[in-house]
């Protein structure tokens, strides 16, 4: 791909390395100003798509490890805005970087980040485009916590982070974002991130599931979301911020970012509506949870996608993404793996089809309308550019092998160090991360026999006419009996029958 400049006020003269000093030169005369505030809202919407991954995975997660989940999708934010500012963004986009794999540390904390171009685009200054790549790190690092449901501890999440950015996330993103990347020089076609986003977090979620392990049989049993209300708020925010995603990737207000957004709707919709159908035929129920997962599997179809085809290839790709998630969602009990959110069903098969899609459906024409971009051979099939697939394959065969090695490699290298080990131990599942992990909790309750005991007074507190005894004060017994897999029947059968009997006596006085 070849990228020239246009639209500026003055073109960048490039004498300096960092756009020049601020002090003498007016760093802001490179780009136009509307461009800039796009890409700052785009940026904000992008970062909306965080909390939007915790509301959803908190719904689809039970009641009594529904906080952790949100938690960990905002914490994991925290600590890889530091590490992009630290060394993220030097080791994705140094540009003096060229043996194809991975930057250097010229910008080590933003050094010589400024008022240059950037590399991904000359529209947009270095700065901007370094914080709207910060976004995406984030919300890669925050699909990858879905893992963690309801068995995962969440301060070796956090350090996962820290390091699965470092050597996962990073280098593919050099791979194909960077100017010296060994695919964007090979000829990738990899719009809004398929591959460091979409696969990356699909295949580094199934590789920390598989090290973590299934959770406990007893937690599989009627297992279903519980509150589809929270599904619907983090999908519809996910949505929001999708059309920042995808439509900011063309770093300009320019037609090409309208296209990306109109193709991410379409895609969305139809993938929306194939997955509720496909549930229906088994149910013969409308399923909103069905409708979520859709229209998730094809905007994340449409994000490698969205800038190269047509709308009407949009529809196509929707109707495949719906089909293709929902059927892969089977998949985890093939190969054995506890996937509790779907995330590799959703995102790595969802990242899969829509860059398969470059390459049947790829269209000059579409990446032409950014006005700055041209594609030397054609982007896909329909360009009659027939090498386009096994390009995209070998691409996509890559990021696949290497998440998944190094991802179980940092697993298992954090869960042998003192005091890091990934998952919680029977009696916190049992328990719940919520309790076990943060003492805080989403609702008023988690277990309603052990917080009902919670909040009776002691009895000292009451007075005589009610029954209540010291022993029963906080539901110790009853949750202990719980926890270590008795059912509590027995001793709450007991409680109640000493309960009647004190207040039969009080009467009686």
């Amino acid at each position: 791909m070849s990228k020239v400049h246009f639209g500026a006020p003055v073109e960048f003269n490039g004498t300096q390395s960092d756009g020049g000093d601020s002090m003498e030169v007016n760093l802001n005369q490179w780009y136009t100003t509307g461009d800039q505030a796009y890409i700052i809202i785009a940026s904000a919407m992008v970062l909306i798509m965080v909390p939007g991954l915790g509301f959803l995975y908190s719904g689809l997660a039970r009641r009594k490890s529904a906080l952790s989940l949100i938690w960990a999708c905002l914490c994991s934010c925290a600590v890889v805005t530091f590490q992009w500012y630290f060394w993220g963004y030097s080791l994705a986009f140094s540009s003096g970087a060229t043996n194809g794999f991975i930057g250097n540390l010229n910008h080590f904390a933003l050094q010589g980040v400024l008022g240059q171009p950037s590399p991904g685009s000359a529209l947009i200054p270095e700065l901007l485009y370094s914080f709207y790549q910060l976004q995406f790190a984030a919300v890669t690092v925050a699909i990858v916590m879905g893992a963690i449901a309801e068995r995962g501890r969440v301060l070796p999440a956090m350090v996962f982070t820290f390091i699965w950015t470092t050597v996962v996330y990073c280098p593919i993103a050099c791979w194909v974002w960077g100017i010296n990347g060994w695919a964007f020089k090979y000829g990738v076609l990899d719009y809004a991130g398929g591959g460091p986003v979409e696969i990356a977090s699909g295949v580094g979620a199934l590789a920390y599931s598989y090290v973590l392990g299934k959770r406990q049989e007893r937690m599989l049993l009627n297992f279903r979301p519980h509150n589809v209300s929270l599904i619907t708020l983090g999908t519809i925010l996910l949505w929001f911020g999708w059309l920042g995603f995808n439509g900011g990737s063309a770093f300009g207000a320019n037609l090409r970012a309208v296209m990306a957004c109109w193709n991410s709707n379409i895609a969305a919709v139809m993938s929306a509506i194939t997955w509720v159908l496909l549930d229906f035929r088994l149910a013969r129920k409308w399923s909103m949870v069905g409708f979520c997962s859709g229209l998730i599997s094809g905007l994340v179809a449409a994000t490698p996608a969205s800038g190269f085809i047509t709308p009407h290839a949009s529809v196509l790709l929707g109707v495949c993404s719906g089909v293709i998630c929902n059927y892969a969602t089977k998949l985890k009990y093939v190969v054995g793996i506890d996937d509790t959110m779907d995330v590799f069903a959703e995102h790595c098969v969802g990242g899969i089809v829509g860059l398969i899609f470059n390459a049947l459906f790829g269209n000059n024409r579409i990446v032409a309308l950014d006005g700055m971009t041209q594609i030397v051979g054609g982007a896909g099939f329909v360009n009659h550019n027939w090498k386009q697939l096994y390009i995209q394959v070998a691409y996509i065969l890559a990021v696949c092998l290497y998440t998944f090695v190094v991802t179980v490699l940092i697993c298992y290298v954090i869960d042998i160090i003192p005091g890091l080990h990934l998952r919680a131990n029977e009696q916190a599942e049992l328990l719940g991360m919520d309790d076990d992990q943060l003492g805080e909790f989403a609702y008023d309750y988690v277990e309603v026999r052990r917080d009902y005991l919670a909040w009776t007074p002691a009895k000292e507190h009451h007075d005589q006419h009610t029954p209540v005894t010291t022993n029963n004060l906080i539901g110790v017994p009853e949750h202990s009996e719980m926890i270590e897999g008795r059912s509590p029947q027995t001793s709450s059968q007991n409680s109640n029958s000493i309960e009647v009997k004190e207040l039969a006596a009080e009467k009686r006085k």
